[in-house]
């Protein structure tokens, strides 16, 4: 009994000790690895800034296109409106 009270705390320390390492390079690997991905982020940031210009003139060319059939629709929808609204002018006349 005497012997096991004399080896189970060296046995603990042991794995403790390697516990302690494996978490340590485990650590500095997260580390790398980090860097790594820092890296690719930063990649990705200057290439999707690059693609700033063409969006921002897909963007307008879309909001004048859209402006452009709104108008075309507004206009036929008026002129639509004047001939409906001049037959129903002639109904009245009529009676």
């Amino acid at each position: 009994m005497n012997k096991m009270n004399e080896l189970l705390p060296v046995i603990l320390y042991v794995l403790g000790s390697i516990l302690l390492v494996v978490l340590i390079i485990l650590g500095i690997k997260l580390i790398i690895v980090m860097d790594k991905i820092n890296k690719v982020v930063d990649n990705i940031s200057v290439k999707v800034e690059s693609l700033n210009g063409i969006f921002e003139m897909i963007d307008s060319t879309t909001d004048k296109l859209s402006l452009i059939s709104d108008r075309i629709t507004s206009s036929l929808s008026s002129i639509v409106k004047k001939i409906f609204k001049k037959k129903k002018e002639e109904e009245y006349e009529y009676e």
